[in-house]
């Protein structure tokens, strides 16, 4: 199928999102997000850095089109470079849905079906009995039955959110789930490789078969001690985009699950080489997903694809309060949960569609050529 080549590329942006339409020689269309957070500068990285490398270049052949902009702004590797392409891989994705009239699960070599989700807590500024309680609720009122929740202060050198809060959340959240549930939870780099362990001991006695970046994540080596100390699974990987990080960190088996977060990888198609990775080498993906924006409409995609899927996606449960910048980003809701499930779309591309209200209040900005 004749795609054309790349003709206007158009950000909408705020601080904290960005969406990215890309129109072809042939008046074809895709919308994709540059990662969450900063978004505004992610825009700017966008436009400056990223477009006038492919604008003209033929739309079919999205690896060659990262690929080539990753050689011509070799000069500044990293985050940005690497939120900023996502923007233009997770575009043209549903671009070539679009016109395939397929959706990307499809594309993928996988199937649009029901996802068992697990409720992500973002919250250290709740007391464990508070926490406990709505989690209770959320498990009443929409059946999930696997739960995140945060443990330790972020990037803490183990100093708690306040004294005695880990040994207490854990216990108090761990028991009213009760039995029957998948408990996880996550350190956020909190946590030095003695310190962990100890935690560690405490998930294991309450049932929590998941630890999520216990130590400094890029301090690969201490959390692979966390790994080889414990017998629950330690995950991470969330922050990383360089493929050679990511292959030691297989190589070394520092995580048990490898947790790549599409937008900050660079994109679907950097995340399917993590993915072959893991597969290599027998490993799961739980890829981080940790709000309602189009990272975790993608990672339902990606999910249903593959074939070393970890066990659920993970849900932001945190509403308008927490995240007022989710609010009305979409038409209708994808994020419906039932029985804890949720539908990967199955209409054309990412299968949804982006509020013409929202992009009508955002700093529009184009390249052409």
């Amino acid at each position: 199928m004749i795609f054309g080549s790349i003709s206007k590329l158009e950000t909408f942006s705020n601080e904290f999102v960005c969406f990215v339409k890309v129109t072809t020689s042939e008046g074809l269309i895709g919308w994709g997000q540059t990662s969450t957070y900063n978004a505004d500068i992610t825009a700017q990285v966008f436009h400056r850095q990223i477009a006038p490398w492919v604008l003209g270049k033929d739309a079919a052949d999205i690896g060659a089109l990262i690929t080539l902009v990753e050689a011509r702004e070799h000069k500044y590797p990293g985050s940005y470079r690497a939120r900023a392409n996502a923007g233009l891989d997770t575009a043209l994705w549903d671009l070539r849905g679009r016109a395939e009239e397929r959706p990307v699960v499809e594309l993928l070599g996988g199937s649009a079906k029901k996802l068992r989700t697990y409720a992500s807590s973002m919250k250290r500024d709740i007391t464990p009995h508070a926490e406990a309680e709505r989690l209770v609720k959320l498990r009443d009122e929409f059946g999930f039955n696997a739960f995140k929740w945060r443990v330790g202060a972020e990037c803490g050198n183990d100093i708690d959110e306040w004294p005695g809060r880990t040994e207490e959340v854990v216990p108090v959240v761990a028991q009213a789930l009760g039995d029957g549930v998948s408990k996880l939870v996550d350190g956020n780099s909190g946590f030095s490789p003695k310190r962990a362990i100890e935690v560690g001991g405490l998930l294991e006695q309450e049932g929590i078969s998941h630890f999520e970046e216990p130590c400094k994540y890029w301090e690969l080596e201490e959390t692979k001690i966390v790994t080889d100390s414990l017998s629950i699974d330690v995950a991470g990987g969330e922050q990383d985009w360089d493929l050679k990080t990511w292959q030691r960190m297989v190589d070394i088996h520092a995580v048990d699950i490898l947790q790549p977060d599409i937008m900050y990888m660079g994109g679907i198609w950097r995340t399917l080489k993590v993915v072959e990775m893991a597969k290599q080498s027998g490993m799961t993906m739980t890829p981080h997903s940790a709000n309602l924006s189009l990272v975790t409409i993608c990672t339902a995609h990606l999910l249903g694809a593959i074939s070393n899927p970890g066990k659920y996606l993970e849900y932001s449960i945190e509403g308008d309060d927490y995240y007022p910048w989710q609010k009305d980003l979409f038409l209708g809701n994808p994020f419906a949960i039932e029985d804890g499930k949720i539908d990967i779309p199955s209409a054309p591309g990412w299968g949804v569609e982006i509020n013409p209200e929202w992009l009508r209040k955002a700093k529009r900005q184009v390249s052409t050529l």
